[in-house]
């Protein structure tokens, strides 16, 4: 299997909606079965937060969404389906029973995946015809911008179902771990575990309040984990001898009695009661929705920041980001369609998404740059400056550009950008984009660019290849016999 046409979802709650999101936004079709009657409210709600967070996210041009349909049943949904995604509630009797259906119905090569948290893959596979295909492949919430997904096998899988996996997993962004052997709660959920049953008898013993509890965790080692996890931050923390210096400095600390990891806490009414009240004074009246909107926009943040580390390489989930936004460019989002140089060339369609409006509901200032940027690169892409160019060292800067601001796009509304090539010569492109309503047409905003095409390993310019300039000098001279496009020349205040 070269790559996952079509996903099936079985369960659209947390979880699944996740998966849901993760698909579609990777260009794939998704089929789903929930009973529940608000299902497709539900999948509607986290699949909004998923688009607004891609936005926020990457500037790489994403696959076409792929295809959402609900279905009466579960063997309709998973007719045809390349991957299964299993999420349903976390009961072994319900998920086997289900697992088992799946089996029934599902296409003979496709891959069946778990989202149990915790669940034995053997136990859930006992009363399949075709256990060799089951796998866990057990998430971490929010699913469609956390990477990790643990891949388990059990007794009866085979190795060529755990590879299929972890090989289909990098396409859509996301970081497969292959767990070598299956073990209750794996290995995510039993490190969380011991941080939460620790927390409990904190919170039980008025130690801290719940907010106090988090403050130490989000201001201290959870900005370290985000970027190295725990042995490399301990690593570091035994200065330049390393770990082993380490291990001999804090290893007598495990047999100090500050723990209670071993001691479960009775979570009576009394503590429910207290952790529920100091909860409820922590999120201030915030909705659940509202909190999803903030800790994605707060995990954008740090994913961006990752990939911007390490000298501009990345970093953890980072460095997977730049990984999966490079395949994002390599495809060109769809590659750049033949566009008739006889008018200015249609090359960027999109919509006005919830991360791009400000206070006022309007596309904001800095989003109207990026379509234009996107429009230049499909032009690039056009006349042969797509990812292998550059790899290869060459490419063209934008060294130049005057924005004219003449409408406002809202949100949601469909818009598309054009491209008019003014002049070419042997570093120069001079372009002009507009950017226009795709109902009525209407000019939102022109842009004047100037491209210098440069060698990026000496960091000056230099002439574009023959290839380039040929297919650029094509366009320009059909451009050359349009009328100059209204603005061209102006500068800032200038009288109109």
């Amino acid at each position: 299997m070269t790559g996952i046409t079509k996903a099936a979802c079985i369960g659209g709650g947390v979880i699944g909606g996740g998966w849901i999101a993760r698909f579609l936004l990777a260009g794939i079709d998704v089929s789903v079965f929930d009973p529940h009657p608000e299902a497709s409210r539900i999948v509607g709600e986290v699949l909004a937060n998923a688009e607004k967070a891609y936005g926020m996210l990457t500037g790489a041009p994403l696959p076409p969404r792929g295809r959402l349909t609900f279905e009466k049943s579960l063997q309709e949904a998973v007719s045809g389906a390349d991957w299964i995604q299993e999420s349903v509630p976390e009961r072994l009797d319900l998920k086997r029973r289900v697992l088992t259906e799946i089996d029934a119905a599902a296409r003979p090569d496709a891959l069946i995946g778990s989202s149990t948290s915790g669940l034995l893959p053997s136990d859930l596979q006992r009363d399949m015809k075709h256990p060799e295909r089951l796998f866990v492949a057990h998430p971490y919430n929010p699913v469609y911008l956390l990477p990790l997904v643990e891949i388990v096998g059990g007794e009866k899988t085979s190795k060529a179902t755990i590879e299929a996996a972890m090989a289909l997993l990098a396409p859509i962004g996301m970081k497969g771990v292959h767990i070598a052997k299956e073990i209750e709660a794996f290995v995510g959920d039993r490190l969380l575990e011991a941080l939460w049953r620790e927390a409990l008898w904190l919170i039980h013993d008025d130690i801290c309040t719940v907010e106090t509890l988090d403050d130490v965790i989000r201001y201290s080692f959870g900005l370290r984990w985000a970027q190295m996890g725990l042995f490399q931050t301990y690593r570091i923390a035994g200065g330049e001898a390393g770990m082993r210096h380490f291990l001999a400095q804090f290893g007598p600390c495990l047999a100090w009695p500050w723990t209670k990891l071993t001691d479960v806490v009775d979570l009576d009414d009394a503590l429910v009661e207290k952790i529920g009240k100091q909860s409820d004074e922590q999120a201030a009246g915030l909705s659940i929705r509202a909190l999803e909107r903030i800790r994605d926009e707060n995990l954008v943040g740090i994913l961006q920041a990752l990939k911007a580390g390490n000298d501009g390489k990345g970093w953890g989930a980072g460095q997977l980001l730049k990984d999966f936004e490079r395949s994002l460019w390599a495809a060109g989002g769809g590659k750049t369609a033949a566009a008739d140089p006889a008018g200015p060339l249609k090359l960027v369609e999109t919509k006005v998404s919830p991360a791009w409006v400000d206070y006022n509901g309007h596309m904001t200032e800095h989003r109207y740059l990026q379509v234009f940027g996107d429009t230049s690169d499909a032009l690039l892409r056009l006349i042969g400056v797509d990812l292998a160019y550059v790899e290869a060292g060459q490419s063209y800067y934008t060294v130049e550009t005057h924005i004219r601001h003449l409408g406002e796009a809202k949100l949601g509304q469909a818009i598309h950008s054009t491209c008019q090539i003014l002049a070419v010569d042997d570093k120069r492109l001079h372009l002009f984009h507009t950017i226009r309503d795709a109902e009525s047409d209407a000019v939102l905003a022109t842009a004047e660019q100037m491209l210098l095409h440069v060698d990026t390993e000496a960091g000056k310019a230099t002439p574009a290849p023959a290839a380039v300039l040929n297919k650029a000098n094509l366009i320009a001279a059909a451009h050359a016999k349009l009328p100059p496009p209204d603005g061209v020349g102006r500068h800032v205040g200038q009288k109109r």
